[in-house]
């Protein structure tokens, strides 16, 4: 699980490499107009949550940095993905059964539930796949080329789909 989750984000670094800053900071393409780098930045951002609340057992996702600067700053944005990365390749043999307490915001104000570590890295993988997603659009709206095949696509996507 960790090894896909790690692939997943290393796709974008990819990315991120492949874009230049006036790209990376374009948030012209509509309906919701936010840039590669603020998808990025929310990415992370959910990771981070994870990793800040582990060591009392209690993830608050709504608790987000929101740090603007990696969504301008793709040097920052790398650090930020490298820290990241570094946290997931520490969870080697970690209990992922363990009990977490989880909030979020569902738009209706903060709920709380209960999740495994693993449930919990789950989401955050799918909702990064979902984002990844997401910045293939403003890619392709932009005139460019998401970095990789499959970029953006769930695993269990029909391959005639993802091609």
């Amino acid at each position: 699980m960790l090894e896909t989750i790690a692939n997943n984000l290393k796709t974008g670094i990819i990315l991120i490499n492949s874009v230049t800053d006036e790209q990376y900071q374009d948030s012209s393409v509509a309906p919701y107009h936010s840039s590669i780098g603020s998808h990025i930045r929310h990415v992370l951002d959910i990771f981070n949550c994870i990793f800040e609340g582990m060591a009392d057992y209690n993830v608050n996702l709504a608790a987000r940095q929101r740090n603007r600067n990696i969504e301008y700053d793709r040097h920052a944005a790398l650090t930020y993905l490298e820290h990241i990365l570094s946290q997931i390749a520490d969870l080697q043999g970690v209990d992922f059964e363990q009990i977490i307490s989880v909030t979020d915001d569902l738009g209706a104000g903060e709920v709380t539930n209960l999740y495994t570590l693993s449930a919990l890295l789950i989401q955050a993988h799918s909702h990064t796949i979902h984002h990844f997603a997401a910045m293939g659009y403003v890619l392709t709206q932009l005139g460019l080329t998401p970095p990789c095949a499959g970029f953006g696509y769930n695993p269990t996507t029909p391959d005639q789909i993802r091609t």
